[in-house]
């Protein structure tokens, strides 16, 4: 006989061996957070979630369960189990969720059993329960590392060393985001639950493996519409500080391919050959716009007629080395400024432990395991 509410709260398993994961949660409700390896399939869509929850506030749990049955009946009904049947014959160990793991996930177990005619686990406490595990693990006394931050000029390579390196927490990676005033990338960033549910899948991860040490970078607190939550914040901030040392020369070069070849990629392929540059152009002007009060009105239209040269010249003749001088002077007259009082500080605190160029950073972070 089948055992048709079989539960498990074996969140780190979850986490650990990418178990899928069936969310039959409305997709209102998913588009607010879900999980790294979850797959909205609904087993009510959001008009029907929201006429049972109007019936439940009126006429209460009975009449509202009443209701999701007849709403969700034969060809509905059919279709539904077939969804989920079909995702589970291409996942394996697949299991599944509600919010609360109350009566929708338990009705989705039961019709899926009765349609395979075998069990499948649904998670104790639904989502809720899970979300909570990963906030845990956010926590300070959750952290079983030491932090170390990877600091430096902007432009250094420290993004690009740190995924050269197992150890590391990609921040910027999580919140798909540069991490800049110039840093946002065409695709969306996650909402702010999916960025602390993906950073907690990430630290679960990469503190299972028993390194002792692990590297972020230097990151605000916010990282773009994304922000760090506090306590964390706090706890990777209290490490100590490797200092990537790179010239204005390097700085400039992976600007360019960063924020100029890398990026107009991305919006050719999603905006087609003849939108894509102008998008690109419009999101790099509109940034800098932003920031005029803090370049000031002379430095501003300097920056502002070598970004429109180089694009013209782009253009024109296909070349992107004109870039390099707009990307030169905003580096020079923004960032360095505001970062030459950190480091200062940084050394007058002896927070530095080790400075040197990318190679150099990079063999020093190999070794911290």
């Amino acid at each position: 006989m089948l055992k048709k509410d079989n539960q498990t709260n074996e969140f780190k398993e979850i986490v650990l061996n990418n178990i899928p994961l069936i969310d039959v949660r409305a997709p209102i409700e998913y588009e607010k957070g879900g999980f790294l390896n979850s797959t909205n399939i609904p087993i009510l869509n959001n008009e029907e979630r929201h006429m049972i929850g109007i019936c439940y506030k009126e006429k209460g749990n009975e009449e509202a369960t009443k209701l999701g049955y007849k709403l969700v009946s034969g060809k509905i009904r059919e279709d539904r189990i077939n969804s989920w049947i079909n995702f589970i014959e291409t996942h394996k160990n697949t299991m599944i969720y509600c919010f609360r793991g109350g009566s929708r996930s338990r009705i989705a177990q039961e019709w899926i059993s009765e349609a395979l005619n075998k069990d499948i686990l649904r998670l104790k406490g639904g989502y809720k329960a899970f979300r909570n595990y990963l906030i845990e693990n956010l926590s300070i006394q959750n952290q079983n590392y030491k932090p170390i931050i990877l600091t430096g000029y902007t432009g250094s390579g420290k993004t690009k060393i740190l995924k050269n390196i197992d150890n590391s927490i990609d921040l910027e990676g999580i919140a798909n985001h540069r991490g800049s005033s110039f840093g946002s990338h065409v695709s969306p960033q996650p909402t702010q639950i999916n960025f602390e549910n993906n950073l907690a899948y990430d630290l679960i991860k990469k503190q299972s493996k028993n390194f002792e040490y692990l590297i972020f970078e230097d990151e605000g607190k916010n990282i773009g519409k994304n922000f760090i939550p506090q306590e964390f914040y706090d706890f990777f901030h209290s490490g100590k500080k490797i200092l990537v040392s790179s010239t204005i020369e390097e700085r400039v070069e992976n600007t360019l391919v960063e924020y100029v070849i890398d990026s107009q990629k991305e919006y050719i392929n999603y905006y087609g050959i003849e939108n894509g540059l102008a998008e690109w152009f419009n999101y790099i002007y509109s940034s800098m716009d932003r920031l005029k009060k803090k370049l000031g009105g002379d430095r501003f239209k300097k920056v502002l007629d070598e970004l429109n040269f180089a694009y013209k010249t782009q253009l024109n003749s296909g070349k992107i080395d004109y870039h390099k001088y707009w990307i030169e002077l905003f580096l020079k007259e923004y960032y360095d400024p505001m970062y030459s009082y950190t480091l200062q500080k940084d050394r007058n605190n002896k927070t530095i432990i080790f400075e040197g160029n990318s190679n150099e950073v990079l063999e020093y972070l190999k070794n911290l395991k």
